[in-house]
């Protein structure tokens, strides 16, 4: 069984191929790559992937969540400061990105950087070289940048939202993550390879999957994906005593929704026709957004390929994008 420690766990073809690409890009010289993919896919496991088969291996892997650190600190945090630089700069700090030489950075939530930031890290990627806050001299950092995202980014640079020169340069080397739900059978792959890690944690013996939780687990959409999937399993291992994974274990909305026969809009339960025609409408558009949001990334943002894929105009592609919010 493929294991973490080499490569993405799965035997669908988009996962082997996944693999394949993962080894490549690790082995180039490419020193930018942007990551797509829902949440809980593993931008973040796939960016761990690349520096673990690189020749970077041995330097530091630094970890950046973009999202997780106030705008205000965030130009501190990846360059530094000089003493003085602020008020409570009362000694030199190096930057996050210093930290990283010779290394990687792995930039996740890349969209949350605000617009002044992106420049600065444009001008990094450039000339490879940065200023402290309040310095006056450049200091010179060699590394890998690895940017992850869940957004389609050529929508957030229509929008204002996202420098375009700093997407393209991100852009050389474009990584998609399927979702768990395209991934076929997988999440029996997945299911099989977190119990038997987590029968060693916890010194369990639970066998598997009961026959209905393995039905279950192929029509549920996984919105949470592989993350869901494996904090669901391992709290069955906290919380259960039986040597198998049975439909009680499982919460009370992945059941519904499963019955339902679909999204999670499925699981509003009978009500009025007018709050069924709600949910109705809730639930195509959120397909329709889904499926122009898949077309976009697996087009790696090309507008005009993604509509010839949807079998679109250009127009009306954008016409969506501007509907759906994308």
């Amino acid at each position: 069984m493929a294991d973490y420690k080499n490569e993405l766990v799965g035997d669908h073809p988009s996962i082997v191929d996944l693999n394949r690409l993962i080894s490549r890009v690790a082995t180039s010289p490419a020193r930018t790559v942007l990551i797509y993919g829902e949440t809980g896919t593993g931008k973040g496991l796939v960016a761990r992937l690349i520096h673990g088969l690189s020749s970077r291996k041995d330097k530091e892997f630094v970890d950046i969540n973009c999202a997780a650190i106030p705008a205000s600190l965030l130009e501190s945090e990846l360059f530094g400061h000089e003493k003085g630089a602020f008020t409570g700069a009362v000694d030199r700090k190096l930057g996050l990105i210093e930290a990283a030489n010779h290394g990687t950075v792995f930039l996740d939530e890349i969209r949350e950087m605000d617009l002044t930031l992106q420049a600065k890290l444009l001008s990094l990627l450039d000339t490879h070289q940065f200023r402290r806050v309040g310095a006056v001299r450049s200091t010179t950092v060699e590394a890998r940048f690895i940017a992850a995202t869940n957004k389609i980014l050529l929508s957030e640079v229509n929008a204002g939202a996202f420098r375009e020169d700093l997407y393209y340069r991100l852009q050389v080397v474009a990584i998609n993550i399927p979702a768990l739900r395209d991934r076929g059978d997988d999440v029996l792959t997945l299911s099989r390879h977190f119990i038997a890690r987590y029968n060693t944690i916890y010194n369990r013996n639970i066998r598997g999957l009961s026959d209905e939780v393995t039905g279950i687990f192929l029509r549920y959409d996984w919105p949470g994906n592989v993350r869901e999937l494996e904090n669901l399993l391992e709290r069955i291992f906290i919380l259960e005593d039986e040597d198998i994974v049975l439909p009680k274990h499982l919460p009370d909305r992945i059941i519904r929704t499963v019955r339902a026969g679909g999204t999670e809009a499925r699981v509003a339960g009978p009500g009025k026709l007018q709050s069924a025609a709600g949910n109705f409408h809730e639930a195509t558009a959120d397909f329709q957004r889904k499926l122009v949001a898949r077309a976009l990334t697996e087009a790696n943002g090309n507008v005009q390929d993604a509509a010839k894929a949807l079998g679109i105009s250009r127009h009306a592609l954008r016409h969506q994008m501007q509907k759906l919010g994308l």
